[in-house]
């Protein structure tokens, strides 16, 4: 059994709400001193300084991202929410935060560590091991992941929750937004109410790890006959609410395939495209996740592993023959019918004028361009992201309508994004209208639903 210390491998995560709430208060009064020091400082060489730029000075952003930082999951949910509700609207200060709390999450001390896996699996825990790596492979918003030997010497990819993420959900949640506030840097506009319910429900989902579980092995079981896709297998004698545990699988970081022959890359991004479309319309249970760490790809034989089901969500057939209609539509050029299919989701409110909902199915048209596109779509050759924040921008400054659509739509598109990314960085070259022909719409089609 590998042996640990409690050397400086992370700083310990506050794990009960009281010591969160005060990380909250600590990072307000630091801001408001930068600010006071920094003013005086200006006022004294003759300046007038705004608010504003003694708020974004790289000390309080670097203040206000530690601490974050150090908190996880809800400092890093509700970045990604925002990100996905207002986009590129959001200050660049706020975008350079979020993106740093992302990529920075440092792992908690090994003795930490091990309270948890002795409150979770008893005092024996070692004994279901021949060896556990306490130095994690990955780290992430809500738990860090382990590599070890189970006795049986299967190889396991064992997820582990960093501690006081589920008791403390709510109140970090409210308390990053207040602080986001505090600053400024959130657009008035934005959906507060509903962007803190959602990110409230997806936490707590995401930080019950049987649930991910329960997501992960039906999953496997879908995509058993698949021989495209690799899904990890749940042990459930080790899994727990706080820790999952699943076979550990080879392969290499997706993002980082360009040296692949093209043959090989347009392969792929197909791939992940055709398993969106069989998630959305015939499972409909869509991992919504769009990290590239979720992915990985086994070059030998062109397989893609399939990691992380934590954002896991359940589509009614009311949204999911939304979407099936409304990207039918789009690659028949039907605006009537793309509008027909957006009011269905959701995506108008009730006091939107005919302008400003015909500039909203200008915006989805556009940004359905590589599946009405015939042929392969070259994505590492277009100005299609920002013709789309172009749209959007003008639809919410120029004609003043900012709505937030509901939460499955959100992640949806949160999800085909990150696809659109991946597939711009590998440089792929797709026949999505090919690839979405199987999936059309029908009046008479019926779709196989999972479970």
């Amino acid at each position: 059994m590998a042996a640990y210390d409690n050397g400086k491998d992370g700083k310990k995560i506050p794990s009960n709400r009281l010591s969160r709430v005060g990380m909250f208060g600590s990072v307000v009064t630091k801001v408001a001193t930068n600010m006071a020091t920094e003013g005086a400082k200006q006022l004294l060489s003759g300046k007038r300084p705004s608010a504003k730029d003694l708020l974004l000075t790289p000390k309080n952003i670097g203040s206000i991202t530690d601490q974050l930082a150090q908190l996880r999951g809800a400092a890093m949910k509700v970045g990604q929410l925002l990100s996905m509700d207002a986009g590129d609207a959001l200050p660049k200060e706020l975008t350079d935060i979020l993106a740093k709390l992302r990529s920075d999450a440092a792992p908690m001390p090994a003795k930490q560590l091990a309270s948890v896996l002795e409150t979770e699996w008893g005092k024996t825990w070692q004994k279901h091991f021949i060896s556990f790596k306490f130095k994690p492979i990955a780290a992430a918003s809500i738990g860090q992941v382990h590599f070890a030997y189970g006795d049986d010497a299967s190889e396991l990819a064992i997820k582990v929750q960093y501690p006081g993420i589920k008791k403390s959900i709510s109140s970090d949640v409210d308390n990053v937004v207040t602080l986001l506030r505090l600053t400024g840097l959130v657009p008035k506009e934005v959906d507060y109410k509903s962007l803190l319910d959602e990110a409230k429900k997806q936490l707590h989902d995401e930080a019950n790890y049987e649930l991910e579980a329960e997501m992960a092995d039906a999953f496997y079981q879908l995509l058993n006959d698949d021989n495209r896709f690799i899904v990890p297998r749940v042990f459930k004698s080790l899994t727990t609410s706080s820790i999952l545990t699943m076979s550990f699988e080879q392969g290499d970081p997706i993002e980082n395939l360009q040296d692949l022959p093209q043959v090989a890359r347009n392969h792929l991004v197909r791939n992940l495209f055709e398993l969106l479309f069989k998630e959305a319309f015939q499972f409909k249970l869509v991992q919504t996740d769009p990290n590239f760490a979720n992915y990985l790809y086994q070059q030998e034989s062109g397989k893609i592993v399939l990691l992380d089901f934590g954002a896991t969500r359940r589509y009614s057939d009311h949204i999911s023959e939304g979407y099936q209609k409304l990207l039918t539509s789009a690659l028949n050029n039907d605006k009537d019918g793309v509008s027909e299919s957006m009011a269905q989701i959701g995506f108008f409110s009730d006091h939107i004028f005919p302008e400003q909902k015909a500039a909203v199915v200008n915006m989805v048209m556009t940004a359905c361009e590589p599946i009405q596109y015939d042929g392969d779509y070259d994505f590492g050759n277009t100005d299609l992201g920002s013709r789309i924040h172009a749209a959007g921008m003008a639809l919410s400054m120029e004609q003043g309508y900012w709505h937030t659509p509901p939460a499955d739509a959100l992640f949806l598109h949160r999800k085909i994004g990150g696809l659109f990314l991946l597939a711009a960085r590998l440089n792929a070259k797709v026949n999505l209208r090919e690839a979405f022909e199987p999936f059309k719409w029908k009046a008479t089609s019926t779709c196989k639903r999972a479970g």
